[in-house]
């Protein structure tokens, strides 16, 4: 757990004040992802968080990750706005402290059949769970080093969409999530869903840089979506979760 901090049934990996670097239930407790028939725009979807973890009969500060999706990607200017916003909710939920940020996150922009605003595709919660298998959540990670700057000076060939740029991307933000996931002492073979994010080609550097180093054991499910920040271009998360439902 090398780095990693706890909190109440799950412990994370500390990352910017917008999102952590992924997070894993402590025993006891299992990771529960619940995802949206159709994207939620914001404001609702906290709001139908909410009365979910209330009919459960959980704290609001079981809420430990989610999958967002926004209609066309930010500047960086921009980005560091809407999390400001999106930040807020989770202090006044009491799991944000100052810049102390637990819940893991990937946020993405569908090329096609945009959403009107920023929205929820999916949210993971930690229960209550007696003699549970090991479950996690990896953030999604594009092709930028962490750490601060602008996205341009710190992104891997920046601007560049060639089939050789494209498959050194994929090769940087694969190992940045196997870092991740060392910090939290689980490694590919516990993943159960692994999902990537570009507009382009992947097939030519599938086999190599995905498939071979284990990372698509059950597939990968490829979402025709941007990363967040204009000119970022392939991002992955994973996870291993054993339970998973659907809200109408």
């Amino acid at each position: 757990m090398s780095g990693a901090v706890e909190r109440t049934g799950y412990r994370y990996i500390p990352g910017p004040f917008q999102f952590s670097s992924g997070v894993a239930a402590l025993p006891g407790y299992a990771i529960h992802r619940v995802r949206f028939a159709k994207p939620v725009l914001l404001k609702q979807g906290f709001d139908r968080i909410e009365a979910f973890l209330t009919q459960q009969g959980l704290p609001l500060t079981a809420f430990c990750a989610c999958e967002l999706r926004s209609p066309a990607p930010f500047t960086d200017a921009g980005f560091i706005a809407f999390n400001r916003d999106y930040v807020g909710t989770l202090t006044r939920w009491g799991i944000v402290e100052g810049d102390n940020n637990p819940v893991a996150r990937s946020n993405v922009c569908p090329e096609l059949n945009k959403p009107e605003g920023p929205s929820f595709h999916a949210f993971s919660i930690a229960v209550p769970s007696p003699d549970a298998p090991p479950s996690f959540v990896i953030a999604g990670s594009a092709e930028a080093h962490e750490g601060p700057g602008a996205y341009r000076d710190k992104t891997v060939r920046w601007g560049e969409t060639s089939v050789d740029a494209i498959a050194e991307k994929i090769g940087f933000v694969l190992g940045q999530v196997e870092k991740r996931m060392a910090s939290l002492d689980v490694d590919w073979t516990m993943v159960t869903g692994a999902q990537a994010y570009t507009v382009y080609d992947i097939y030519p550097t599938l086999a190599r840089d995905i498939v071979a180093r284990g990372a698509a054991e059950h597939g990968v499910t490829w979402h025709f979506c941007r990363p967040p920040v204009i000119g970022l271009e392939f991002e992955l998360d994973c996870r291993g979760v054993h339970a998973e439902r659907v809200l109408l």
